[in-house]
C-alpha cells in the first residue's frame, strides 16, 4: 500500500485529500507546513508528497526544493490556487513532477497520484520498453530486435529519464539536477549537447520516439507518428 504525505495549512483541504485517497486504498501522512513535513519524513516512509504552495513557516517552494535535494526519489505534486504560467514554470524549475490548480475534483487527485507513482516505479526498474525498443539500465544500451547500441552513461540516464515520462516537459535546470546532481558546476549547454547527440543516435536507430524542444520550457520525449 502506497503512502502519500499531504502538506497544506488548510485543515479542510487536508481532510478532503485524506478522505479521497484513503477511500482508494492509500495511507496518508498529514502536515500543516513544510517544517512539519520534513520532520515527519524523517520518521515515516512516504512514496509521494502532495504539497500546497502558500503555507506559513515554510512554503511549498522551499519545501519542493528541499525534497528534490534530500529525497530525489520521492515524486512531488504541487497543489495551488495560482494559475499563472510563470508559477507553473517556477514549480517545474524547482523539480515538481506535476502541478494541479485548486479547486479540483477529488478524484483527479487520485488519478494524478497513481500516474506519478507508476512513472517512478518505471524509473526504478532496470528496463523500459517503448514499442519495439528497450532501454536496458544494466548495460546502458538501446535494444531493437538483435541490434544493440551502447550509450555513454549520462546520455543513457538522460534518455531513460525522458522516456520514463513520455510527454512530460523537463527544464534544463531540472535535468542538470537529476542527471548530473546539485553540485554540478557546468551550465545548461551541457544538456543541449547531450540532447543533440541523443537525437543523432535515435535517428540512426530509427526510433519510434523523438526528443522535442519546447521553447522557453525545456525538453520532452514524444512518440513519432508513423502514418
Amino acid at each position: 500500500m502506497a503512502s502519500v504525505m499531504l502538506v497544506d495549512d488548510d485543515p479542510d483541504i487536508l481532510e478532503l485529500m485524506h478522505a479521497q485517497l484513503s477511500n482508494e486504498g492509500f495511507q496518508t501522512i498529514k502536515a500543516g507546513h513544510g517544517k512539519e513535513a520534513i520532520r515527519l519524513l524523517r520518521k515515516h516512509k512516504a512514496d509521494l508528497v502532495v504539497l500546497d504552495v502558500m503555507m506559513p513557516v515554510m512554503d511549498g517552494w522551499d519545501l519542493c526544493k528541499y525534497l528534490k535535494e534530500e529525497f530525489p526519489n520521492i515524486p512531488v505534486l504541487m497543489v495551488t490556487a495560482k494559475r499563472e504560467i510563470n508559477q507553473k514554470i517556477k514549480a517545474f524549475g524547482l523539480g515538481t513532477d506535476d502541478y494541479m490548480v485548486k479547486p479540483f475534483e477529488p478524484y483527479e487527485l487520485v488519478l494524478r497520484v497513481r500516474v506519478l507513482l507508476k512513472r517512478y516505479r518505471i524509473e526504478a526498474s532496470m528496463q523500459l520498453q517503448l514499442e519495439d525498443f528497450v532501454l536496458d539500465r544494466h548495460t546502458f544500451e538501446i535494444i531493437k530486435d538483435e541490434r544493440r547500441l551502447a550509450l555513454p552513461l549520462k546520455e543513457f540516464e538522460l534518455l531513460f529519464k525522458l522516456a520514463g515520462s513520455p510527454g512530460k516537459i523537463f527544464t534544463r535546470n531540472e535535468l542538470i539536477h537529476l542527471i548530473w546532481g546539485p553540485q554540478f558546476l557546468g551550465d545548461e549547454r551541457t544538456v543541449d549537447v547531450h540532447i543533440k547527440r541523443l537525437r543523432e543516435r535515435l535517428a540512426e536507430m530509427e526510433a519510434p520516439f523523438a526528443i522535442a524542444t519546447k521553447r522557453g520550457l525545456g525538453y520532452r520525449l514524444e512518440m513519432v507518428d508513423k502514418c
